[in-house]
């Protein structure tokens, strides 16, 4: 079971990374879309994913460019929201987990690099992680609760 659990985060890191660096030209910058945030929400079903989405965000992180502060400062709001996401994982905070820390959090320094306002950065990055979130993060755990038959 360890092998498989193993086996699934590095899938799950790697589909991040991947997933992030096809789609590099939005997944970067005060306003993005980054349709790998779809996978914030697999510590509902799966807790290695916490482990795995903070690695896939740190590699992410590397190749997108805005530095060491978002390296380090969005990988590690991606593994709070992933654990939060996971404590939550039978109420609808699990979803709003990475919408509400990536909103909140990663904003601070948005604002800063790219001299737009806070609250600005706080609505366009909460606005477009919840459509990652609730248009593919949602009906993606549907799905693998039905198959998996939870």
């Amino acid at each position: 079971m360890k092998a498989k659990m193993i086996a699934r985060g590095a899938i799950i890191s790697a589909l991040y990374i991947v997933v992030t660096f096809f789609l590099q030209s939005v997944s970067f910058g005060p306003v993005q879309f980054r349709a790998a945030e779809a996978l914030t929400v697999l510590p509902i079903i799966y807790p290695e994913a916490i482990p795995a989405l903070f690695i896939g965000v740190l590699v992410s992180n590397i190749i997108g460019g805005l530095g060491l502060v978002d390296i380090i400062g969005g990988s590690l709001v991606t593994l709070i929201a992933a654990y939060f996401t996971y404590y939550f994982r039978d109420s609808i905070l699990a979803y709003l987990s990475p919408i509400v820390f990536n909103g909140f959090l990663i904003s601070i320094y948005l604002h800063i690099f790219f001299e737009l306002p806070y609250w600005l950065n706080v609505i366009t990055i909460s606005l477009s992680e919840a459509v990652v979130v609730f248009l593919l993060g949602y009906p993606l755990i549907q799905y693998l609760k039905k198959k998996k038959r939870i």
